[in-house]
């Protein structure tokens, strides 16, 4: 009886490693299919791409705040387009400033847990150093423990401090120093 359970547990650990591997590869393959596309001036909103209410939502705030900030590529918004469909969204809050750039990025509810945000985080990293490699990276994260901060955390991200945010009030501060 003692080794039938133990071969039984053999197999269902087997089972479950398998299905996890399965989970990941597919969680990557997802990831693979990303790309992000620029948030341009006056996009043209009547492509079907751009129908969902949050792409609406976000192509009017962007082109408000572009109004504020200026258009300057490469620090500006994007979308996270997977198999023609826009999953989220990210960004710079401006040009770089005394060294430093601020990053940020949403994931739509619908498709949040999908590794969409860690890819966002990769992806601004990346244009970030590529286009000047000494820039320091900041974010800013509601003063808690949740999926963003263990973002940052697993791309280098460390908190400095507790800052005051016009949008959150109390926020983290995290930085990545080149």
């Amino acid at each position: 009886m003692e080794r039938l359970f133990s071969s039984y547990i053999f197999e269902l650990a087997a089972s479950l490693s398998e299905a996890l591997n399965s989970f990941t590869k597919k969680k990557r393959k997802k990831c693979l299919k990303m790309k992000l596309k620029i948030l341009e001036l006056n996009i043209d909103k009547s492509n079907d791409i751009y129908s969902s209410d949050n792409c609406q939502m976000l192509l009017k705030s962007y082109d408000d705040y572009y109004q504020i900030i200026g258009f300057n590529l490469p620090w500006v918004g994007y979308f996270v387009v997977r198999e023609n469909e826009i999953v989220g969204s990210c960004g710079f809050t401006g040009q770089p400033k005394e060294g430093k750039v601020e990053i940020a990025y949403w994931t739509f509810k619908e498709f949040e847990g999908q590794g969409i945000a860690s890819f966002c985080c990769k992806e601004l990293v990346s244009i970030s150093r590529q286009t000047d490699p000494t820039i320091t990276i900041t974010a800013k994260t509601a003063p808690e423990h949740n999926a963003s901060t263990k973002i940052l955390q697993n791309n280098g991200f460390e908190f400095i401090e507790i800052v005051q945010d016009h949008e959150i009030g109390d926020a983290w501060l995290w930085g990545l120093k080149s």
